[in-house]
Protein backbone atom coordinates (compact mmCIF):
# COMPACT_ATOMS: atom_id res chain seq x y z
CA UNK A 1 0.00 0.00 0.00
CA UNK A 2 1.60 3.50 -1.07
CA UNK A 3 0.75 6.52 0.92
CA UNK A 4 -0.31 9.80 -0.85
CA UNK A 5 -1.26 12.53 1.53
CA UNK A 6 -3.56 15.24 -0.07
CA UNK A 7 -2.07 17.43 3.17
CA UNK A 8 0.08 19.86 4.05
CA UNK A 9 0.85 19.00 7.49
CA UNK A 10 1.35 14.92 7.03
CA UNK A 11 4.49 14.47 9.39
CA UNK A 12 6.87 12.73 6.43
CA UNK A 13 5.28 14.36 3.10
CA UNK A 14 2.71 17.21 4.30
CA UNK A 15 2.63 19.58 0.77
CA UNK A 16 3.87 17.18 -1.95
CA UNK A 17 0.63 16.14 -3.34
CA UNK A 18 -1.81 19.39 -2.32
CA UNK A 19 -2.00 19.73 -6.37
CA UNK A 20 -4.23 16.91 -7.85
CA UNK A 21 -1.48 16.81 -10.95
CA UNK A 22 1.14 16.25 -8.21
CA UNK A 23 -0.81 13.67 -6.58
CA UNK A 24 -1.37 12.22 -10.17
CA UNK A 25 2.52 12.00 -10.68
CA UNK A 26 3.01 10.46 -6.94
CA UNK A 27 0.02 7.69 -7.98
CA UNK A 28 1.90 6.98 -11.48
CA UNK A 29 5.31 6.21 -9.77
CA UNK A 30 4.09 4.30 -7.32
CA UNK A 31 2.35 1.87 -9.84
CA UNK A 32 4.98 1.66 -11.88
CA UNK A 33 6.94 0.86 -8.91
CA UNK A 34 4.92 -2.33 -8.04
CA UNK A 35 2.29 -0.93 -5.82
CA UNK A 36 -0.89 -2.89 -5.02
CA UNK A 37 -3.03 -0.56 -3.16
CA UNK A 38 -3.12 3.59 -3.81
CA UNK A 39 -3.97 5.05 -0.12
CA UNK A 40 -5.29 8.89 -0.30
CA UNK A 41 -5.36 10.32 2.98
CA UNK A 42 -6.75 14.54 2.92
CA UNK A 43 -6.36 14.71 7.06
CA UNK A 44 -3.45 14.55 9.13
CA UNK A 45 -3.79 11.27 11.99
CA UNK A 46 -0.06 13.18 12.83
CA UNK A 47 0.32 13.64 16.68
CA UNK A 48 -0.59 16.96 17.03
CA UNK A 49 -2.49 17.43 13.74
CA UNK A 50 -5.44 19.57 13.51
CA UNK A 51 -8.50 18.05 12.21
CA UNK A 52 -9.90 20.22 9.14
CA UNK A 53 -13.19 18.62 9.12
CA UNK A 54 -15.41 16.52 6.94
CA UNK A 55 -16.25 19.49 4.04
CA UNK A 56 -12.36 20.62 4.04
CA UNK A 57 -11.29 16.82 3.60
CA UNK A 58 -13.92 16.06 0.91
CA UNK A 59 -12.56 19.55 -1.10
CA UNK A 60 -9.04 17.94 -0.66
CA UNK A 61 -9.71 14.56 -1.61
CA UNK A 62 -12.31 14.16 -5.02
CA UNK A 63 -10.30 15.99 -7.16
CA UNK A 64 -7.72 14.01 -6.71
CA UNK A 65 -9.35 10.56 -6.42
CA UNK A 66 -11.20 11.32 -9.39
CA UNK A 67 -8.21 12.71 -11.69
CA UNK A 68 -6.27 8.97 -10.44
CA UNK A 69 -9.16 6.57 -10.98
CA UNK A 70 -9.81 8.38 -14.35
CA UNK A 71 -5.93 8.11 -15.11
CA UNK A 72 -5.74 4.39 -13.85
CA UNK A 73 -9.65 2.74 -14.20
CA UNK A 74 -8.00 -0.94 -12.53
CA UNK A 75 -5.63 0.64 -9.89
CA UNK A 76 -7.05 -0.07 -6.21
CA UNK A 77 -7.58 3.15 -4.20
CA UNK A 78 -8.19 3.07 -0.58
CA UNK A 79 -9.31 6.33 1.23
CA UNK A 80 -7.72 7.05 4.59
CA UNK A 81 -10.55 8.62 7.20
CA UNK A 82 -12.33 8.02 9.71
CA UNK A 83 -15.22 10.03 8.81
CA UNK A 84 -18.56 8.57 7.17
CA UNK A 85 -19.57 11.65 4.68
CA UNK A 86 -16.00 11.40 3.56
CA UNK A 87 -16.19 7.72 2.87
CA UNK A 88 -19.67 7.84 0.99
CA UNK A 89 -18.16 10.51 -1.30
CA UNK A 90 -15.32 8.31 -2.02
CA UNK A 91 -17.07 5.55 -2.70
CA UNK A 92 -19.45 7.07 -4.64
CA UNK A 93 -16.11 9.08 -6.58
CA UNK A 94 -14.55 5.24 -7.78
CA UNK A 95 -12.54 4.49 -4.15
CA UNK A 96 -12.19 0.46 -3.57
CA UNK A 97 -11.49 0.62 0.12
CA UNK A 98 -11.80 2.40 3.63
CA UNK A 99 -8.71 3.10 6.01
CA UNK A 100 -9.79 4.25 8.72
CA UNK A 101 -7.15 4.58 11.63
CA UNK A 102 -9.74 5.00 14.40
CA UNK A 103 -11.72 1.65 13.71
CA UNK A 104 -14.88 3.28 13.88
CA UNK A 105 -14.80 4.77 16.76
CA UNK A 106 -14.72 8.53 15.88
CA UNK A 107 -17.46 8.37 13.76
CA UNK A 108 -19.86 4.98 13.67
CA UNK A 109 -21.94 5.86 10.83
CA UNK A 110 -18.79 5.16 9.08
CA UNK A 111 -19.60 1.30 9.52
CA UNK A 112 -22.74 1.30 8.14
CA UNK A 113 -21.57 3.25 4.90
CA UNK A 114 -18.62 0.73 4.95
CA UNK A 115 -21.19 -2.25 5.53
CA UNK A 116 -23.49 -0.73 2.65
CA UNK A 117 -20.72 -0.73 -0.15
CA UNK A 118 -19.08 -4.26 1.23
CA UNK A 119 -15.64 -3.08 0.55
CA UNK A 120 -12.82 -4.09 2.37
CA UNK A 121 -12.34 -2.30 5.42
CA UNK A 122 -8.77 -1.72 7.62
CA UNK A 123 -9.83 -1.82 10.73
CA UNK A 124 -6.71 0.25 13.18
CA UNK A 125 -6.16 -0.15 16.60
CA UNK A 126 -5.79 3.73 18.31
CA UNK A 127 -6.74 5.65 21.10
CA UNK A 128 -7.60 9.26 20.87
CA UNK A 129 -7.25 11.63 19.09
CA UNK A 130 -4.59 13.21 17.37
CA UNK A 131 -4.54 15.71 20.50
CA UNK A 132 -4.54 13.54 22.89
CA UNK A 133 -3.04 10.04 21.52
CA UNK A 134 0.47 10.68 23.14
CA UNK A 135 -1.05 10.74 26.82
CA UNK A 136 -3.03 7.49 26.27
CA UNK A 137 0.01 5.07 25.56
CA UNK A 138 -0.35 3.49 29.19
CA UNK A 139 -0.64 -0.44 28.75
CA UNK A 140 0.20 -3.33 30.91
CA UNK A 141 -0.07 -6.02 27.84
CA UNK A 142 0.55 -3.77 24.97
CA UNK A 143 0.05 -6.95 22.34
CA UNK A 144 -2.60 -8.64 24.25
CA UNK A 145 -4.66 -5.22 24.38
CA UNK A 146 -4.46 -4.38 21.36
CA UNK A 147 -5.20 -7.61 19.82
CA UNK A 148 -8.53 -7.20 22.74
CA UNK A 149 -9.56 -4.14 21.26
CA UNK A 150 -9.20 -5.19 17.71
CA UNK A 151 -11.57 -7.94 18.73
CA UNK A 152 -14.11 -5.66 19.80
CA UNK A 153 -14.06 -3.05 17.16
CA UNK A 154 -14.75 -6.14 15.16
CA UNK A 155 -17.86 -7.56 16.88
CA UNK A 156 -18.90 -4.13 16.73
CA UNK A 157 -17.95 -4.08 13.11
CA UNK A 158 -20.22 -6.74 12.31
CA UNK A 159 -22.92 -6.17 14.12
CA UNK A 160 -23.03 -3.08 12.35
CA UNK A 161 -23.17 -5.04 9.19
CA UNK A 162 -19.87 -5.97 7.82
CA UNK A 163 -18.89 -9.28 6.93
CA UNK A 164 -15.80 -10.69 7.94
CA UNK A 165 -14.32 -11.36 4.64
CA UNK A 166 -14.25 -6.96 4.57
CA UNK A 167 -11.38 -6.95 7.59
CA UNK A 168 -8.28 -5.92 7.28
CA UNK A 169 -6.42 -5.33 11.05
CA UNK A 170 -3.67 -2.92 12.10
CA UNK A 171 -2.06 -2.60 15.11
CA UNK A 172 -1.75 1.15 14.66
CA UNK A 173 2.17 1.44 15.07
CA UNK A 174 2.64 4.95 16.68
CA UNK A 175 -0.87 5.95 17.45
CA UNK A 176 -0.85 5.68 21.58
CA UNK A 177 2.25 3.61 21.42
CA UNK A 178 5.56 4.62 22.69
CA UNK A 179 8.73 3.55 21.14
CA UNK A 180 9.45 0.13 23.25
CA UNK A 181 5.34 -0.42 22.91
CA UNK A 182 5.76 -0.29 18.91
CA UNK A 183 9.10 -2.60 19.44
CA UNK A 184 7.05 -5.23 21.33
CA UNK A 185 4.04 -5.59 18.96
CA UNK A 186 6.53 -5.98 15.96
CA UNK A 187 8.31 -8.50 17.61
CA UNK A 188 5.19 -10.41 18.90
CA UNK A 189 3.14 -9.20 15.54
CA UNK A 190 2.21 -13.82 15.00
CA UNK A 191 0.12 -13.11 17.94
CA UNK A 192 -2.38 -10.65 15.20
CA UNK A 193 -1.40 -13.13 12.54
CA UNK A 194 -2.60 -15.49 14.25
CA UNK A 195 -6.45 -14.12 13.85
CA UNK A 196 -8.88 -15.38 11.11
CA UNK A 197 -7.72 -11.17 9.47
CA UNK A 198 -5.20 -10.25 7.22
CA UNK A 199 -3.56 -7.91 8.92
CA UNK A 200 -1.65 -4.73 7.49
CA UNK A 201 1.24 -3.14 9.25
CA UNK A 202 2.43 0.81 8.59
CA UNK A 203 5.87 1.34 10.02
CA UNK A 204 6.93 4.17 7.01
CA UNK A 205 9.18 6.51 8.29
CA UNK A 206 7.32 6.66 11.74
CA UNK A 207 8.95 8.63 14.94
CA UNK A 208 10.01 5.38 16.97
CA UNK A 209 12.14 3.91 13.69
CA UNK A 210 13.67 7.79 14.33
CA UNK A 211 14.18 6.66 17.72
CA UNK A 212 16.16 4.01 17.60
CA UNK A 213 18.62 4.81 14.75
CA UNK A 214 18.67 8.55 16.29
CA UNK A 215 17.45 9.94 12.89
CA UNK A 216 15.26 13.06 13.29
CA UNK A 217 14.65 13.18 9.68
CA UNK A 218 11.37 11.32 8.75
CA UNK A 219 12.84 10.95 4.60
CA UNK A 220 16.16 9.35 6.23
CA UNK A 221 14.23 6.38 7.79
CA UNK A 222 14.15 4.40 4.73
CA UNK A 223 16.94 1.10 5.50
CA UNK A 224 14.91 0.88 9.48
CA UNK A 225 11.81 1.09 7.73
CA UNK A 226 13.03 -1.81 5.59
CA UNK A 227 14.08 -3.58 8.19
CA UNK A 228 10.49 -3.63 9.69
CA UNK A 229 9.33 -4.53 6.55
CA UNK A 230 11.70 -7.71 6.88
CA UNK A 231 9.76 -8.61 10.31
CA UNK A 232 6.54 -8.06 9.07
CA UNK A 233 7.36 -11.00 6.26
CA UNK A 234 8.62 -13.25 8.62
CA UNK A 235 5.70 -12.58 10.71
CA UNK A 236 3.01 -13.55 7.80
CA UNK A 237 1.95 -9.89 7.00
CA UNK A 238 -0.35 -9.58 4.64
CA UNK A 239 0.64 -5.91 3.29
CA UNK A 240 2.64 -2.92 4.33
CA UNK A 241 1.50 0.42 3.94
CA UNK A 242 4.81 2.79 3.20
CA UNK A 243 5.90 5.95 0.97
CA UNK A 244 8.69 4.58 -0.37
CA UNK A 245 7.41 2.13 -2.62
CA UNK A 246 10.38 1.03 -4.89
CA UNK A 247 12.77 0.24 -2.56
CA UNK A 248 10.17 -1.46 -0.32
CA UNK A 249 8.92 -3.59 -3.19
CA UNK A 250 11.90 -4.62 -3.59
CA UNK A 251 12.83 -5.60 0.42
CA UNK A 252 9.78 -7.27 0.40
CA UNK A 253 9.91 -9.64 -2.56
CA UNK A 254 13.70 -10.29 -1.43
CA UNK A 255 12.37 -11.26 2.53
CA UNK A 256 9.57 -13.20 0.80
CA UNK A 257 12.17 -15.44 -1.36
CA UNK A 258 14.68 -15.82 1.95
CA UNK A 259 11.46 -16.68 3.98
CA UNK A 260 10.18 -19.11 1.35
CA UNK A 261 13.06 -20.87 0.77
CA UNK A 262 14.10 -21.04 4.62
CA UNK A 263 10.59 -22.80 5.49
CA UNK A 264 11.34 -25.30 2.33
Amino acid sequence: MGVINVTPDSFSDGGECLDPEQALKRAADQIAQGVDVLDLGAQSTRPGAAEVGGDEEIRRLLPVLRLIREAYPQAIISVDTFLAEVAEEALAAGADWINDVSGGERDPNLLKVVAAANCPYVLMHSRGNSQTMDQLSVYTDVVAEVRDQLLLRTELALKAGLSEAQLIWDPGLGFAKTTEQNLQLLCDLETLCAEPYPVLVGPSRKRFIGAVLNQPESNARIWGTAAVVCRCVQAGVAMVRVHDVGAINQTLRMAAELWKNRAK
